[in-house]
């Protein structure tokens, strides 16, 4: 090569971007991660990040748990495991979902790396590239991620503040298969939805089942919140009432600790075989000293208890988020009222974009999270997440009046300089504020 001429390779940023397969072009940050840096700043109030928090965790008993083991039982929870998980673990799980109505046998239980891979596995499974999977909108962002990577078509179907609008999911199976496309799938988070907030109704957990059941539409019930509501008994699981048509996910990570990256799937048995080889391709085996760690935490101490007081300190949470937000919104700003969990979706006036405001919230020391990062298309400019799980409720309130003092100075901007048209970017029907 001529020294005139310059090596292609030594001007690129990446000299295997012609190499990659063409899924990766789906993989890409997600919003909330590039926030984390920025939010992690102690002068920051952050209502972006759903970190769950564990203050109230009682160390000193999983400190002697995981202490025990390694004495115990060492030479077993330092070795390889099952790819199915530990059987104990799998039993002990059957009786967690029976709080929510699932009657299972330990064998369709499949252990994975958080319910986030349990999401992975079941796409893998399940999805050719240009398969459709229909979404609620806005859906949860760790969901779209993989979906996009298996290189998957998101449809999404308009929410209120009931849930997912069956009229909605059923003309949007019908339009699909109409242009001749194939839905694999429709995922939903049907209690304390992230990020909306809201949860199905009873009645309406009928009809989305019947719609997918006529449809012959497998149901991926993502349920990592289902035991933190702050009103009543947890409501009944879409599993519970259909074992052939719903695969079922659950995690530890909102109901005990992140840390030890525990969540599962439960399938219909011959899914539940793909799952499992899926399972030992991706990673040979769960992580079988955090299953145990969580077994014997379980056995040890009085954790739904625990889970009961999770959820008094999170509704005490979401209270001073609701609060905060009735007494220092400006007008024609709208938010969900969740009954448990951790996220308000908050829609702000017409003419005003959440992405394009962030960079003067965090300027005013509060962040959230984008509603574009919520959806595959690129709509949701008009609405925001707000998590209320990880900070004071001092801080809460705190970081809800910097934010509304953005929002007042965003306002003044756009009647002095103009505005998008009304309207603009509310692209689907998003919850509203009476959530019941």
């Amino acid at each position: 090569m001529s020294a005139d001429v310059p090596d292609v390779r030594q001007t690129r940023l990446d000299n295997y971007v012609e190499a990659y397969a063409a899924r990766t072009k789906g993989m890409t940050a997600s919003e909330i991660r590039a926030l984390f840096s920025v939010a992690s700043r102690p002068e920051v109030v952050s209502l972006a990040g759903g970190m769950p928090n564990i203050g109230g965790l009682p160390l000193d008993v999983v400190g002697s748990a995981v202490r025990d083991l390694v004495i115990e039982n060492g030479a077993t929870a330092m070795q390889y495991g099952s790819g199915q998980g530990d059987p104990t673990l799998r039993d002990q799980i059957c009786d967690i979902m029976r709080l929510e109505g699932i009657e299972a046998h330990p064998d369709d239980v499949v252990v994975t790396v958080g319910s986030q891979q349990a999401v992975d596995l079941v796409t893998r499974v399940f999805c050719d590239p240009g398969d459709v999977v229909i979404c609620e909108a806005p859906s949860y962002v760790g969901a779209l991620g993989v979906f996009r990577a298996y290189q998957c078509e998101v449809v999404h179907v308009a929410m209120d503040d009931h849930g997912v609008v069956p009229e909605a999911l059923e003309q949007a199976i019908a339009a699909v298969r109409a242009a001749g496309k194939r839905i694999k799938f429709f995922y939903t988070i049907p209690n304390f939805h992230n990020p909306a907030g809201v949860s199905l109704s009873d009645e309406r957990r009928a009809r989305v089942l019947e719609i997918c059941q006529r449809a012959q539409l497998l149901i991926l019930e993502d349920n990592p919140y289902g035991l933190l509501g702050f009103d009543g008994e947890p409501q009944r699981a879409l599993r519970a009432a259909d074992r052939e048509g719903v695969i079922y996910l659950g995690s530890f990570s909102k109901t005990f600790a992140p840390g030890f990256r525990v969540g599962w799937a439960v399938a219909p048995h011959a899914v539940r075989e793909k799952l499992v080889l899926a399972q030992e391709s991706a990673t040979l085996c769960p992580p079988i000293f955090s299953q145990l760690a969580i077994s014997s935490y379980l056995v040890r101490h009085d954790w739904l208890g625990q889970v009961k007081q999770f959820r008094e300190m999170y509704r005490e949470r979401r209270d001073a988020m609701l609060v905060a937000l009735a007494e220092k919104m400006p007008a024609a700003t709208t938010w969900t009222k969740p009954g448990g969990g951790f996220y308000v979706w908050l829609t702000l006036p017409d003419g005003l974009d959440a992405k394009a405001m962030l960079p003067r919230a965090v300027t005013a020391r509060v962040a959230y999270v984008p509603g574009t990062a919520f959806f595959s298309d690129g709509f949701g400019s008009q609405c925001m997440r707000l998590s209320y799980c990880h900070p004071t409720p001092e801080r809460i309130t705190e970081g809800v009046g910097r934010l509304a003092a953005v929002i007042n100075e965003e306002l003044e901007l756009r009647e002095t300089f103009g505005s998008v048209p009304p309207g603009a970017g509310r692209d689907y029907d998003a919850p509203g504020p009476e959530l019941s």
